[in-house]
């Protein structure tokens, strides 16, 4: 995916959450460390042109809600800013890309913390299947088919200076 067909895709989630969410006031983006939290922001912008105000963006960390923790190494932690109270709102969280599910499903967990939103939503740019939980996004920027000893590698302008989306093996 180059960084046209980003936007594209981009433009298109705004235009999807935005008609689910008539309610434009209550709307609250969160994007999942670490490659969710600019997502968010472009798309937060994106909402904003389409509805005519800001819309409250933070970030959230989900290393300590991870279930593999006994698994693996310390996880790396990375700020969480919520920038609002989530009780009563619809919380959009959002995501590079969406595998096994259980980064959303620590994501969930990990905004219980902080209130009882109304709803919660779950966009990410792209959708590479083999879920281990039953966990589906509400806006897909692109599904790609993968094996599972491939891996999507997302890097955004904000990081690397250039926006790119590839398929490798592992």
């Amino acid at each position: 995916m180059t960084s046209v067909e980003m936007q594209r895709v981009l433009a298109r989630l705004a235009h999807e959450v935005a008609e689910r969410n008539g309610q434009s006031s209550s709307v609250v983006l969160i994007g999942i460390q670490r490659g969710g939290p600019f997502l968010a922001q472009r798309l937060g912008q994106a909402l904003a042109e389409l509805w005519g105000h800001a819309v409250p963006v933070g970030t959230v960390d989900v290393g300590m809600h991870r279930d593999d923790l006994n698994n693996r190494m310390p996880p790396e932690i990375f700020p969480t800013q919520i920038p609002c109270d989530l009780n009563h709102r619809t919380v959009v969280l959002v995501d590079d890309v969406l595998f096994s599910g259980r980064t959303a499903r620590a994501a969930l967990d990990s905004i219980n913390d902080f209130g009882r939103p109304k709803s919660v939503q779950l966009a990410v740019l792209i959708d590479r299947g083999h879920r281990e939980l039953p966990i589906q996004p509400d806006f897909v920027g692109r599904v790609v088919e993968t094996l599972k000893n491939e891996r999507i590698d997302v890097r955004l302008r904000e990081e690397s200076g250039e926006d790119h989306v590839s398929l490798e093996s592992l």
